[in-house]
């Protein structure tokens, strides 16, 4: 689709897949509203994009993704901003490898990676209806396909920084199923991809041990530049060719399977719920299979 004059919104755009996408964009004459953990780094990505591009049209948001309110002032702060998006990018990520908790008593990864999202998302949903044909493209990973236990979202019964990541990504890939059918037929397309393992720093954060930081420049062989990884998620967002497709999951520019457990219909009906729940929006009550969201 032209992308001139379209309405923007990236997360995690500091660095890595998300700032060489914002800059991809940037290029192409858009309007961007870019996110980052911190005003210091989102002002100097704003600064830095605007000098690169030409393009004056760059905003910057800063959120703490482990915080929701945080994510809720940024979802009020941007609807103040525009009154329509074009297309929404859900990037920012984190891996650690270590259990902890934020002052929502959530699972760090979870929340950062799925949960933060999931409120964002919801938030700024109309405005994207409004904007429509709009495009919702969510970074997932092939990691999901190797998640255990899958429904142990907040790592409750022992912690392997790996599969909590591995779990975050499968419910990206679950959210974005479940919302490209909550939205089909308004012209909001949604689609999850894998772009690739991108020499962003994810291999150190993994090994960020020392009885395995020698793993590191193993690893490093197997990760591919970031020009590279982004270009999946750019085609997804831009191009012409996927005007109108929706709920797929995407590696390599084309649509593949993901991985089983990712189309159970009450996994995913328990993980809507719990995230609804996790944010406030439903009582603090058990969740089953019964208890589904309309």
């Amino acid at each position: 689709m032209t992308m001139q004059g379209k309405v923007c919104l990236l997360t995690g755009a500091s660095r890595g897949i998300g700032r060489a996408m914002a800059l991809k964009l940037a290029n192409m004459d858009t309007r961007l509203l870019l996110h980052a953990r911190t005003r210091a780094s989102v002002d100097r990505a704003v600064s830095e994009l605007r000098e690169l591009s030409g393009n004056p049209n760059i905003e910057g948001f800063a959120a703490e993704f482990a915080d929701q309110d945080a994510v809720r002032q940024m979802a009020e702060q941007i609807r103040g901003r525009t009154d329509r998006l074009d297309l929404l990018v859900n990037n920012a990520a984190m891996f650690s490898t270590q259990r902890t908790m934020t002052a929502d008593d959530h699972e760090m990864t979870f929340a950062v990676n799925h949960l933060a999202h999931f409120i964002l998302t919801n938030a700024v949903t109309d405005l994207l209806r409004a904007a429509a044909p709009a495009r919702v493209v969510i970074l997932a990973s092939e990691a999901h396909q190797r998640a255990h236990h899958v429904e142990d979202w907040e790592s409750r019964n022992g912690y392997s920084g790996y599969q909590a990541y591995a779990r975050s990504k499968l419910a990206n890939v679950m959210f974005g199923y479940d919302l490209a059918h909550r939205l089909e037929g308004s012209g909001v397309t949604v689609n999850s991809c894998h772009p690739g393992l991108a020499d962003t720093g994810f291999v150190e954060k993994m090994f960020d041990r020392w009885w395995a930081r020698w793993i590191v420049p193993v690893a490093k062989q197997f990760t591919i530049p970031v020009e590279e990884a982004i270009v999946t998620p750019m085609q997804l967002a831009t191009s012409p060719a996927f005007e109108g497709v929706t709920g797929k999951y995407f590696k390599d520019g084309r649509a593949i399977p993901s991985s089983l457990v990712s189309h159970d219909p009450t996994i995913g009906a328990r993980l809507w719920n719990i995230s609804l729940r996790y944010t406030g929006e439903l009582p603090d009550v058990e969740i089953t299979g019964e208890h589904i969201a309309h």
